[in-house]
């Protein structure tokens, strides 16, 4: 119940910071300056141009978990609406707009990107990695053991509408000759419709994996499945539900794992460079 909650509040929660921005700039057009509107000014727009540049730009592969500043941000337009309300004598409820954005802003740091404590036997460094099926962009199945004999990055990503994992891919692919260097199999595992692994593929053109988990069998099986996770309405595109939480299992040769990243918040990913430390410890000891 709560993941689907949570798909809802997402949605509503971007739509009206962008209507709510483009308002207010029509407003200032006609009615010049006003605190009122300089401060529902800031606080939309602060929220708006986060999301608008994420999914139009995917530069954006991670953020701190509570985003301070920008919370921050959001509080002194906040403040400066209610200013404006007071020195100009109007109705309280003309601050409801921008309260309702700054409560949203919480509830989406706070609550939203947040999974809960994750903690995995089945993941934990030292174990071997089990086995599981995939498929590749053409329907074709792969056993993960088949990878063995190199070291390996598992990725597994939300799919092709996640900004924040289309941002995280991208930065690895432009690293992809560090991890040939060192003899990495690079296997990006997503949920989603084949289409869509086959259009990341050939956007990318790296000697990466793209791999699809269908039906989310590898995810449940090393419990990272994560139903209800995708946003209200993205359905429409021809992604399913169901989708996988963020999670990076570097092993080496034999499947041992070396590192398991489980974010509980899916704006929190660890750094290519985490990677390459990991990877050239265990060289060194081999």
């Amino acid at each position: 119940m709560e993941n689907k909650l949570k798909s809802v509040f997402v949605m509503l929660f971007i739509n009206a910071a962008v209507i709510l921005a483009f308002y207010t700039m029509f407003l200032f057009y006609f009615n010049g300056f006003q605190y009122i509107l300089l401060g529902r000014f800031i606080v939309s727009t602060t929220i708006a141009f986060l999301f608008i540049k994420a999914m139009s730009m995917h530069n954006t592969a991670r953020t701190s978990a509570n985003m301070w500043l920008r919370t921050s941000i959001i509080f002194i337009g906040l403040l400066i609406n209610l200013y404006g309300i007071t020195s100009e004598h109007l109705n309280i409820i003309s601050a409801l707009p921008s309260t309702l954005l700054f409560v949203g802003w919480l509830l989406y740091v706070f609550w939203y990107s947040r999974f809960g404590k994750r903690e995995s036997d089945i993941l934990k460094v030292g174990n071997m990695l089990p086995d599981f099926d995939l498929e590749d962009a053409e329907h074709k199945p792969i056993k993960a053991s088949s990878f063995n004999g190199k070291p390996n990055i598992f990725m597994f990503y939300r799919g092709n509408w996640c900004p924040l994992c289309m941002a995280q891919i991208k930065e690895i692919a432009g690293q992809y000759k560090e991890l040939e260097k060192r003899g990495v199999n690079m296997n990006l595992i997503s949920p989603q419709p084949h289409k869509f692994t086959k259009g990341l593929a050939k956007k990318f053109d790296v000697n990466f994996n793209f791999l699809v988990d269908a039906k989310n069998n590898a995810s449940k099986k090393l419990g990272i499945f994560h139903k209800n996770g995708l946003p209200a309405g993205m359905q429409a595109l021809g992604y399913d539900t169901d989708t996988v939480m963020p999670t990076i299992i570097i092993t080496d040769k034999n499947g041992k794992i070396l590192f398991a990243d489980l974010t509980d918040n899916y704006r929190v990913r660890p750094e290519p460079e985490t990677f390459f430390r990991i990877l050239d410890a265990e060289l060194q000891l081999g």
